[in-house]
Protein backbone atom coordinates (compact mmCIF):
# COMPACT_ATOMS: atom_id res chain seq x y z
CA UNK A 1 0.00 0.00 0.00
CA UNK A 2 3.07 2.34 0.39
CA UNK A 3 4.24 2.00 -2.78
CA UNK A 4 0.67 3.11 -4.22
CA UNK A 5 0.40 5.72 -1.73
CA UNK A 6 3.78 7.28 -3.49
CA UNK A 7 2.60 7.05 -6.64
CA UNK A 8 -0.64 8.91 -5.65
CA UNK A 9 1.23 11.56 -3.99
CA UNK A 10 4.26 11.43 -7.18
CA UNK A 11 1.23 12.30 -9.08
CA UNK A 12 -0.41 15.30 -7.29
CA UNK A 13 3.37 17.00 -7.27
CA UNK A 14 2.75 16.95 -10.33
CA UNK A 15 -0.50 18.61 -10.91
CA UNK A 16 0.51 21.23 -8.70
CA UNK A 17 3.86 22.22 -10.57
CA UNK A 18 1.59 21.81 -13.78
CA UNK A 19 -0.91 24.73 -11.65
CA UNK A 20 2.60 26.92 -10.93
CA UNK A 21 4.00 27.12 -14.00
CA UNK A 22 1.07 27.64 -15.81
CA UNK A 23 0.35 30.97 -13.62
CA UNK A 24 4.41 31.93 -12.39
CA UNK A 25 4.72 34.52 -15.10
CA UNK A 26 1.72 36.32 -14.14
CA UNK A 27 2.81 37.03 -10.24
CA UNK A 28 3.20 41.06 -9.91
CA UNK A 29 5.76 42.23 -12.67
CA UNK A 30 5.86 45.67 -10.95
CA UNK A 31 7.53 43.87 -7.30
CA UNK A 32 10.89 44.48 -7.00
CA UNK A 33 13.03 40.84 -7.92
CA UNK A 34 13.27 40.28 -4.15
CA UNK A 35 9.67 40.59 -3.68
CA UNK A 36 8.81 38.49 -7.17
CA UNK A 37 11.01 35.87 -6.31
CA UNK A 38 9.42 35.57 -2.25
CA UNK A 39 6.24 35.52 -4.07
CA UNK A 40 7.04 33.12 -6.76
CA UNK A 41 8.38 30.63 -3.52
CA UNK A 42 5.14 31.35 -1.64
CA UNK A 43 2.48 30.27 -4.80
CA UNK A 44 4.87 27.52 -5.08
CA UNK A 45 4.22 26.39 -1.18
CA UNK A 46 0.68 27.54 -1.80
CA UNK A 47 0.09 24.98 -4.54
CA UNK A 48 1.91 22.06 -3.13
CA UNK A 49 0.28 22.36 0.02
CA UNK A 50 -3.52 22.23 -1.61
CA UNK A 51 -2.56 19.23 -3.57
CA UNK A 52 -0.68 17.51 0.14
CA UNK A 53 -4.20 18.30 1.63
CA UNK A 54 -5.99 17.32 -1.12
CA UNK A 55 -3.95 13.64 -1.14
CA UNK A 56 -4.32 12.95 2.41
CA UNK A 57 -7.74 14.17 3.55
CA UNK A 58 -9.96 14.30 -0.13
CA UNK A 59 -12.55 13.40 1.59
CA UNK A 60 -12.71 16.64 4.36
CA UNK A 61 -11.12 19.25 1.54
CA UNK A 62 -14.70 21.45 0.13
CA UNK A 63 -13.37 23.84 -2.35
CA UNK A 64 -9.41 22.87 -2.54
CA UNK A 65 -9.72 24.96 -5.97
CA UNK A 66 -10.82 28.38 -4.11
CA UNK A 67 -9.28 28.00 -1.15
CA UNK A 68 -5.74 28.05 -3.04
CA UNK A 69 -7.28 31.15 -5.14
CA UNK A 70 -7.72 32.75 -1.74
CA UNK A 71 -4.41 31.91 -0.77
CA UNK A 72 -2.17 33.01 -3.75
CA UNK A 73 -4.84 35.92 -5.29
CA UNK A 74 -2.77 38.62 -3.22
CA UNK A 75 0.48 37.93 -5.70
CA UNK A 76 -1.00 38.73 -8.74
CA UNK A 77 -2.12 41.89 -10.20
CA UNK A 78 -5.99 42.48 -10.57
CA UNK A 79 -5.50 42.30 -13.97
CA UNK A 80 -4.68 38.72 -14.06
CA UNK A 81 -6.35 37.67 -11.20
CA UNK A 82 -9.28 35.88 -13.70
CA UNK A 83 -7.03 34.09 -15.72
CA UNK A 84 -5.11 32.53 -12.23
CA UNK A 85 -8.89 31.71 -11.20
CA UNK A 86 -9.49 29.92 -14.21
CA UNK A 87 -5.82 28.11 -14.29
CA UNK A 88 -6.23 26.96 -10.54
CA UNK A 89 -9.81 26.07 -11.25
CA UNK A 90 -8.95 23.58 -13.82
CA UNK A 91 -5.73 22.48 -12.51
CA UNK A 92 -7.20 21.68 -9.13
CA UNK A 93 -10.45 19.87 -11.04
CA UNK A 94 -8.26 17.36 -12.69
CA UNK A 95 -6.57 16.54 -9.56
CA UNK A 96 -9.92 16.04 -7.76
CA UNK A 97 -11.17 13.98 -10.60
CA UNK A 98 -7.49 12.09 -10.43
CA UNK A 99 -8.92 11.89 -6.27
CA UNK A 100 -11.97 10.48 -6.94
CA UNK A 101 -11.21 7.98 -9.13
CA UNK A 102 -7.91 6.90 -6.94
CA UNK A 103 -11.20 6.59 -4.40
CA UNK A 104 -13.92 4.67 -6.45
CA UNK A 105 -10.85 2.46 -7.27
CA UNK A 106 -10.51 1.73 -3.32
CA UNK A 107 -7.05 3.26 -3.01
CA UNK A 108 -8.05 5.86 -0.19
CA UNK A 109 -9.21 4.13 3.17
CA UNK A 110 -6.81 1.45 3.28
CA UNK A 111 -7.47 -0.08 0.00
CA UNK A 112 -11.12 -1.06 0.46
CA UNK A 113 -13.80 -0.06 -2.36
CA UNK A 114 -16.53 1.83 -1.62
CA UNK A 115 -20.16 1.20 -2.51
CA UNK A 116 -20.60 3.57 -5.88
CA UNK A 117 -24.59 4.37 -5.43
CA UNK A 118 -25.30 7.44 -3.13
CA UNK A 119 -27.58 8.05 0.05
CA UNK A 120 -31.17 9.54 0.00
CA UNK A 121 -29.33 12.70 1.51
CA UNK A 122 -27.01 12.48 -1.76
CA UNK A 123 -23.43 11.36 -0.06
CA UNK A 124 -21.94 8.41 -1.73
CA UNK A 125 -22.57 5.27 0.60
CA UNK A 126 -19.72 4.42 2.65
CA UNK A 127 -20.01 0.60 2.93
CA UNK A 128 -18.19 -2.23 1.03
CA UNK A 129 -19.48 -3.64 -2.05
CA UNK A 130 -19.74 -7.63 -2.77
CA UNK A 131 -17.22 -9.19 -4.26
CA UNK A 132 -16.69 -8.71 -7.89
CA UNK A 133 -19.17 -5.79 -7.99
CA UNK A 134 -20.14 -1.94 -7.55
CA UNK A 135 -22.11 -1.87 -4.98
CA UNK A 136 -23.14 -2.92 -1.53
CA UNK A 137 -25.95 -5.43 -0.35
CA UNK A 138 -28.39 -2.47 0.11
CA UNK A 139 -27.67 -1.25 -3.40
CA UNK A 140 -27.31 -4.67 -5.04
CA UNK A 141 -30.49 -3.80 -6.99
CA UNK A 142 -28.94 -0.43 -8.77
CA UNK A 143 -26.40 -3.86 -10.32
CA UNK A 144 -28.94 -5.33 -11.90
CA UNK A 145 -30.74 -2.75 -13.39
CA UNK A 146 -27.35 -2.12 -15.40
CA UNK A 147 -27.04 -5.46 -15.93
CA UNK A 148 -30.70 -5.80 -17.40
CA UNK A 149 -30.01 -2.27 -19.72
Amino acid sequence: MDELSAQIRNCMYQYSRAIYRSIKDLIDPYADPQAQLEYRRAVLEACEETMERLASDPHYFANPDKSLFQDIRRYFPITHQAQVAWAVQEGVGAAVAFVQTQIEAGAFDGGVARCRATTRKGKPCQRTPLPERDYCPSHQHLDRSKVAA
